[in-house]
């Protein structure tokens, strides 16, 4: 997984909003997490959430249980200056996803959009699905996005996974069921196009 330094120096040399993962708006992800039918009270955590605007637009929707977990200080802090006073009714975390102790069985919906492709050592992406399977409230929901077959090779500088959905399902394994997938064609602020695809799964009921 990718050092913390690497994405603190990522948000000290750019402005949030010049990176290439940016969006205006995280409509994707946000349309898949209102699909779930979980409630405005539902407990939410966006893992590597860092200076992502999903959380403005969730907090706009009515969440009121969310939590943000990134690795870079500087991204949670661009995050927390944007919203002002709202930034309060969120849960801050600054930690490595892999090594964070999560609340066991909380959340009842878990989202990542371009964590997961940054894990080329098998190691590493078990260690995270098991981090899933703790974290997530059996029968929760769980979306995982990446970079598609035809998405880049690289990103920010270092190698990535390319997955189908169907390998990428493969990856989290029985516990979890593929109930819908998406293609997302992201176009970066300096205009190139990144191939996405979103996994939306099912954590089975214990």
């Amino acid at each position: 997984m990718p050092s913390k330094e690497h994405w603190e120096q990522v948000y000290t040399r750019k402005p949030a909003a010049q990176v290439s993962w940016y969006q205006e708006h995280a409509e994707q992800s946000l349309q898949l997490i209102r699909g779930t039918g979980a409630p405005r009270s539902a407990a939410i955590i966006d893992v590597g959430g860092g200076a992502s605007t999903l959380v403005d637009d969730l907090l706009a929707d009515g969440y009121t249980a969310i939590s943000v977990l990134d690795l870079s200080a500087a991204a949670l802090a661009a995050a927390r200056q944007r919203l002002g006073a709202r930034a309060q009714a969120v849960t801050w975390l600054e930690a490595n996803l892999l090594e964070a102790p999560l609340p066991v069985h909380t959340f009842d919906v878990w989202h990542d959009r371009a964590v997961f492709h940054f894990l080329t050592d098998a190691d590493q992406r078990r260690a995270y699905v098991a981090a899933v399977q703790r974290a997530v409230k059996p029968g929760g929901h769980v979306i995982v996005a990446t970079f598609a077959e035809d998405g880049p090779t690289q990103c920010s500088g270092l190698p990535v996974m390319r997955y189908s959905p169907s390998e990428l399902h493969a990856q989290f394994g029985a516990a979890f069921s593929l109930l819908k997938q998406e293609r997302e064609e992201h176009h970066t602020p300096s205009g190139a196009v990144q191939k996405f695809i979103y996994c939306y799964c099912r954590l089975a009921p214990s």
